[in-house]
């Protein structure tokens, strides 16, 4: 990298800072921090590449310190670190932080520094990027057409909803099977994919995190009852799902979700480059094991589709 990053590590204790300063000091410009509040001023006051928060601290939790550094620096990468299988930071982590990592305590040394070299390496490529520019133009341009919502869901009363909000303002596709979905993935250009994580008793998340690797711009909305958090934690780190909300649907959060996921997808039309930040660590790939071979030849189709 051409420069030295920064990364600023904030957690209560002080011996996991100590040790985390020893680990990158030799690589990076280390910041430590015991307090959000200050972590959030310290990002403020410098440029700060990666910011990697616990979740689990007394005065402020991590994800309402990534929630403000979003605001403050978007442009700093954003980890969240935790030894707890949290739902709700999980959750608050995507929703609010739109993290690009989950990382579990105690951590493995290899991955830790891995992710943290990616994402450094990511927010360095990034720093020249217009972002103010970029961010008032996605604000107040439009759309010439309509974008494409495909709905995975074989309960029809998820489609009726979503159809009944989106209708209006998108093109609304239902994919009540794995099959129908990746059919039309593979006919049509789809911006938002809003998803169960189980469809006629399937498990389809190893799907939808191959379909993110294939087509970065497709951004993704977890609408589930399933409360998983290792599926979601691997959702994040390999699928870069943008929104998880809870079933039974919230209407206003639902709205809310849809038109977020519009404004970064045109967004992201603007910056092309920023997709970087939407980098998934790599999934298995799918096999006849887990998933059809009609649904192999449609992953193919796809693959060669984004190639061209």
């Amino acid at each position: 990298m051409p420069e030295k990053a920064t990364v600023l590590f904030v957690d209560d204790e002080e011996r996991i800072l100590k040790s985390l300063k020893i680990l990158f000091k030799s690589k990076y410009n280390v910041l430590t921090t015991t307090n959000g509040q200050e972590a959030i001023t310290i990002t403020k006051d410098n440029d700060v590449h990666v910011i990697i928060s616990d979740q689990r601290m007394p005065i402020m939790p991590g994800v309402d310190v990534l929630r403000a550094i979003k605001d403050v620096s978007p442009n700093t990468m954003r980890i969240l670190l935790t030894g707890y299988s949290d739902l709700a930071a999980i959750v608050g982590s995507v929703n609010d932080g739109e993290i690009f990592r989950y990382i579990n305590k105690p951590w493995d040394r290899d991955d830790l520094k891995q992710t943290i070299d990616k994402a450094a390496e990511i927010s360095i490529n990034l720093a020249n990027t217009a972002y103010k520019a970029i961010l008032k133009s996605a604000e107040t341009e439009k759309s010439s057409s309509k974008p494409k919502i495909l709905v995975i869901d074989d309960a029809k009363e998820t489609f009726d909803i979503i159809k009944e909000i989106a209708q209006d303002t998108y093109e609304i596709r239902w994919g009540a099977s794995l099959t129908q979905a990746f059919a039309i993935l593979t006919e049509e250009e789809i911006t938002l994919v809003i998803s169960e994580t189980k469809v006629a008793n399937e498990d389809i998340t190893l799907p939808l995190k191959t379909l993110k690797q294939y087509h970065p711009k497709t951004l993704t909305v977890i609408l589930t009852s399933f409360q998983d958090t290792n599926a979601l934690i691997n959702l994040i780190n390999q699928g870069q799902i943008y929104r998880f909300l809870p079933k039974p649907i919230v209407r206003n959060l639902l709205e809310r979700a849809i038109k977020d996921a519009m404004w970064h997808f045109n967004f992201l039309q603007k910056a092309p480059q920023l997709l970087e930040r939407h980098l998934v660590e790599k999934s298995p790939e799918p096999t006849e094991k887990n998933v059809s071979s009609k649904l192999l030849d449609y992953f193919k189709r796809i693959r060669n589709k984004c190639a061209t």
